[in-house]
């Protein structure tokens, strides 16, 4: 229903996103461009799933008290995070538009904003969320312990926003720029390498709540890192031209 209500409003406006049906058509050029760009970012996500059907498997084999706590706290986190992946989505819209009006300057901007704004909205939504924490949780479950790792969970994740943010706005930032691939690999390589050998080799030795727990700030460290690094070395506002 929501996107039939959207493409009823795409073909009545007015304004240059109109769509005309007769015009309707596949292009092969803009089609080979969307597939470079889209599908590796595509990919991207989809490893996080991937990493974490794992970490959900080594929570499983801890009871029901994890497998509920866990669940309940996925369900509060979720709002965080799609607060923080708005601006990714912003980044990589507002980059890719002053990157073909040529104006490198902007872009550069546009990544300093996002960041900004990032931070100020990830701070306001994790601490409206960790002050309620305790009350939010109990809207799921009232038991004392699926509560007590409930809120190890969350304090544990929420703690690596800022990682996420960064991640998250740097990979945006890139995708404007056409450069997607990239932070596809060193995505699977941050977070599915981190994490994978985190469940089979520091899990086993360790088994609790907590270990699987400090998985999430590991890997998108390492992650944030990576992307980093690699927006350091592609400097594409530069190489593009000033």
């Amino acid at each position: 229903m929501s996107s039939l209500l959207l493409l009823s409003m795409l073909f009545r406006t007015k304004l240059p996103i109109r769509i005309a049906g007769e015009l309707l058509r596949i292009n092969g050029q803009a089609r080979s461009k969307i597939l470079r760009i889209g599908l590796p970012a595509g990919i991207q996500g989809a490893v996080f799933a991937i990493a974490n059907i794992l970490i959900q498997s080594a929570i499983n084999s801890l009871g029901t008290a994890a497998i509920a706590a866990s669940s309940a706290a996925f369900n509060i986190e979720i709002f965080c995070y799609d607060m923080l992946n708005s601006f990714s989505q912003a980044c990589a819209t507002f980059t890719g538009q002053n990157r073909s009006a040529g104006n490198m300057a902007r872009c550069r901007k546009v990544l300093r904003v996002c960041l900004i704004e990032d931070a100020i909205a990830s701070v306001s939504s994790v601490a409206l969320v960790l002050f309620f924490v305790r009350q939010l949780l109990s809207l799921f479950n009232t038991d004392p312990e699926v509560i007590r790792l409930g809120y190890i969970r969350l304090t544990t994740v929420l703690a690596a926003c800022a990682f996420s943010m960064c991640y998250e706005v740097m990979s945006g930032y890139l995708r404007g720029f056409g450069i997607s691939v990239l932070p596809a690999i060193l995505t699977t390589l941050g977070v599915c390498g981190t994490r994978f050998s985190w469940i089979f080799a520091v899990f086993p030795l360790h088994r609790g709540f907590q270990t699987i727990m400090l998985v999430y700030p590991l890997s998108l460290g390492i992650t944030a890192g990576l992307i980093l690094l690699a927006l350091l070395h592609a400097h594409p506002s530069t190489a593009s031209g000033n």
